[in-house]
């Protein structure tokens, strides 16, 4: 696929996933194009723990289903609604999920480029994610990022050393298909913006001219 496509095919999946494996060869291009993402002061600060155990995935599914109900308790009317028909993960549904975790300590204690923005590390793990996530679309894989989680939870279920931080548990596999419209569109939870409601030229606009308003 053209870079361009597999930029507009990606989707967060949680239904269509198959239960079938990822081939070995893959899940090491997967990998390796995550890993060559950019980083502040080429710390490198990511890690992957690749989760294959099903008990392991059982106990964070159902950890899952507990903050999920947390949230839905927030909502009311329309919104309780819609978020009703929302599925939130494919914990169970793939065969396999990949954590990417950040280590602030990586290439310390001084990262270059890091001093003035200390989230600047941060921001690397989420490129190798996105990295992670085109390389994967363009094999003809799904995957899905569940955020319904606490950290100290998921650090220990893992034995993540403290200090490191679970960013990210990404379900990972073949699917049946890739929606065409994102879940959250098709559910009517949000509408994406305008590429134009995004634009500001030379200082934030907040004129009646701007489509922001």
């Amino acid at each position: 696929m053209d870079l361009y496509d597999v930029i507009h095919r990606r989707r967060d999946v949680r239904a269509e996933f198959t239960g079938e494996p990822v081939p070995d060869e893959v899940l090491d291009r997967i990998l390796t194009a995550a890993h060559a993402a950019p980083s502040v002061g080429n710390s490198q600060p990511w890690d992957f723990v690749l989760v294959r155990d099903p008990e392991t995935r059982r106990r964070f599914h159902a950890h899952v289903q507990v903050e999920r109900d947390t949230f839905a308790a927030t909502l009311d009317g329309a919104a309780a609604e819609r978020f009703a028909r929302i599925k939130i993960d494919g914990v169970l549904e793939s065969t396999l999920s990949v954590v990417v975790t950040y280590d602030p300590r990586r290439g310390g204690p001084a990262v270059l480029g890091r001093h003035a923005i200390a989230d600047a590390g941060l921001y690397s793990v989420c490129l190798a994610i996105q990295n992670l996530w085109l390389a994967a679309t363009a094999e003809g894989l799904g995957v899905g990022w569940v955020s319904f989680y606490r950290e100290p939870f998921l650090a220990d279920l893992l034995g993540i050393p403290p200090g490191i931080r679970p960013v990210a548990w990404l379900c990972v596999g073949p699917v049946s298909h890739l929606q065409t419209v994102p879940d959250l569109v098709r559910h009517g939870w949000r509408t994406p913006r305008p590429l134009a409601a995004a634009l500001h030229t030379d200082r934030w606009r907040t004129d009646e001219n701007h489509p922001m308003g």
